[in-house]
């Protein structure tokens, strides 16, 4: 089971129309069911960014750094960190 602290689950709220065309969570509580439920990670740099999405076979057409980081899947949590979560 993941555990999202409280700067992933607001960073979450306050970007999730960035993924999904409309809200899917409205409280910290829905938030943190809702990316379990996606299994959504938390990663501690870019190059763990691309690394995921490497793992995950995603092509990322020769994007690198600050470009996948573009994704509607990555959201900056804004201390180093990045959310990814699959729509």
């Amino acid at each position: 089971m993941h555990e999202f602290d409280d700067a992933v689950l607001e960073c979450f709220l306050d970007n999730q129309l960035q993924l999904f065309p409309d809200k899917v969570a409205e409280t910290l509580e829905e938030a943190e069911s809702f990316l379990e439920d996606c299994m959504a990670v938390v990663v501690d740099s870019v190059d763990e960014v691309i690394e995921y999405f490497e793992d995950e076979g995603v092509d990322m057409d020769g994007a690198v750094g600050e470009e996948i980081l573009d994704a509607d899947e990555v959201f900056d949590v804004g201390d180093g960190r990045y959310l990814i979560v699959e729509g």
